[in-house]
């Protein structure tokens, strides 16, 4: 199937093309079908054959990208959120494991022995990891749920999509989020800004992972 709009080729069951963003109805590509039978249609004269009605295809919306702004502000919401969920689940973790005892035992001024430095360095790599893992997993779940969105985007009315509109896989949308670690790399936050100016408003990890936010319509 192809588009009506600039020709290029679409994939089964897209919701748009991806070359130009035009919307596809579905109904527009299976043959119309009478609203009415024809026997009740009404015939144009004496001993002409009748005419029936036809559904026409449904009018969609063209597909609105995110821009960088937006992105922004659900980011800063998403950030608020793992911040409070990191610290809910790092207090309890804290008096349940003893570590409680070792953060009263530091006392930066004085030296410290062998087992004491290891034990911190083991404390910075436990709440690493324990960064790491629940700001992946929150991202991946819910970009990969039937919400495809995280909550800040979720509150905005974006959602995550592949290149034809259709929601992403778990593997995709793990593969976006450690994207955004060579997105860090950029100086300057240009990975990041390349979503204000790109033709489809994609930062550098979404043309790595092949992804799409888009808008909400309505």
């Amino acid at each position: 199937m192809y588009c009506s709009k600039c020709g290029g080729a679409m994939a089964d069951g897209a919701a748009f093309c991806s070359s130009c963003g035009q919307a596809f109805s579905v109904a527009a590509g299976v043959p119309r079908t009478p609203m009415m039978p024809a026997s009740i249609a009404a015939p144009l004269a004496a001993g002409a054959p009748a005419i029936a009605a036809y559904a026409m295809p449904a009018t969609l919306p063209r597909v609105e990208y995110a821009g960088f702004w937006l992105r922004l502000v659900a980011l800063v919401i998403d950030n608020v959120i793992l911040g409070l969920g990191f610290f809910l689940v790092l207090i309890p973790l804290i008096f349940l494991t003893g570590l409680r005892t070792l953060l009263d035992n530091f006392h930066p001024n004085e030296d410290m022995n062998d087992a004491g430095i290891f034990m911190l360095i083991g404390l910075v790599f436990l709440v690493a990891t324990a960064s790491l893992v629940l700001t992946w997993l929150y991202h991946a779940l819910m970009e990969c749920s039937e919400w495809q969105a995280t909550l800040g985007k979720r509150v905005l009315g974006l959602v995550v999509t592949d290149m034809a509109g259709q929601r992403v896989s778990f593997g995709r949308a793990t593969g976006r989020h450690f994207g955004k670690m060579l997105t860090n790399l950029i100086p300057a936050f240009i990975g990041y800004i390349m979503a204000g100016f790109t033709g489809k408003k994609q930062a550098l990890h979404d043309m790595l992972a092949g992804c799409l936010i888009l808008r909400r319509n309505g």
